[in-house]
């Protein structure tokens, strides 16, 4: 597949997402005709605005980086970091806010320079793998040690209140940033365990949005559970038997 084809190929997954989102509006503008009590879409609010761009483009770039081959999809995770960068700042998310500007940029500019190149190198060079035993650990240490850390930041310097309190909403908000970082970064690389992250990432922003009542945000994680399963699926089928990594201990 030459460049064009992967830029095709990026316009593609832009003219699906928009098509979904579209009739996801359209949706709930219908639900708010028919339950006039219910406020759904928010247009006077400037953070949900910037949300709506920012959900087209980061669908569109989930749809086209399941294909290991194609690195286009990182100048799409570009500009949906700026974007939710400039949401979270907005609804005083520092923190993450901060992930996105100054971890996840990098990490997909990065990405864009690691996979153009294994292109150019082809051959074996595109297959995804999973990760070995020892950094499957850490890296499900890590996962843990930025959740906590999230934790402890939110309740001490972002929300000053107890350990306690809001105790779920804190736990699910450090499992956003911390599975997040861990599957940009594994992106780089191409591990198949990236896509466990996204998983992760999905099912907590599910969670958390089903405690705060935040439909349309709720609906959105409903589609990037099943746009990134999807997409792992995808990359898994592509890992051949000797790029198993730990799975092969689940095969003993």
């Amino acid at each position: 597949m030459n460049n064009t084809a992967l830029w095709k190929a990026l316009g593609r997954n832009f003219i699906i997402s928009i098509i979904l989102f579209g009739a996801l509006l359209g949706l709930l503008w219908l639900a708010e005709i028919i339950f006039p009590s219910l406020t759904l879409l928010k247009w006077y609010d400037p953070a949900w605005v910037v949300g709506i761009p920012a959900s087209v483009i980061g669908v569109a770039y989930i749809l086209t980086i399941r294909d290991p081959k194609n690195y286009t999809g990182f100048y799409a995770g570009i500009v949906m970091s700026v974007l939710l960068g400039i949401q979270f700042i907005l609804q005083g998310g520092y923190d993450s806010a901060f992930l996105f500007f100054c971890v996840f940029i990098p990490f997909q500019m990065l990405s864009i320079y690691k996979w153009s190149r294994k292109r150019e190198e082809g051959g074996a060079s595109f297959e995804p793998k999973f990760l070995e035993t020892p950094r499957m650990l850490m890296s499900v240490a890590m996962l843990v040690i930025i959740t906590v850390g999230d934790y402890v930041l939110s309740t001490f310097a972002l929300m000053h209140d107890g350990l306690t309190d809001n105790m779920m909403v804190k736990i699910l908000n450090g499992l956003l940033i911390s599975s997040s970082f861990l599957a940009n970064y594994w992106l780089i690389y191409r591990k198949t365990d990236s896509w466990i992250y996204w998983f992760i990432y999905s099912v907590a922003g599910i969670g958390l949005f089903i405690i705060l009542g935040n439909v349309f945000s709720l609906v959105l994680f409903i589609f990037f559970l099943v746009i990134n399963s999807a997409a792992g699926v995808t990359w898994i089928k592509a890992t051949t038997a000797e790029n198993l990594g730990w799975v092969k201990l689940l095969k003993r």
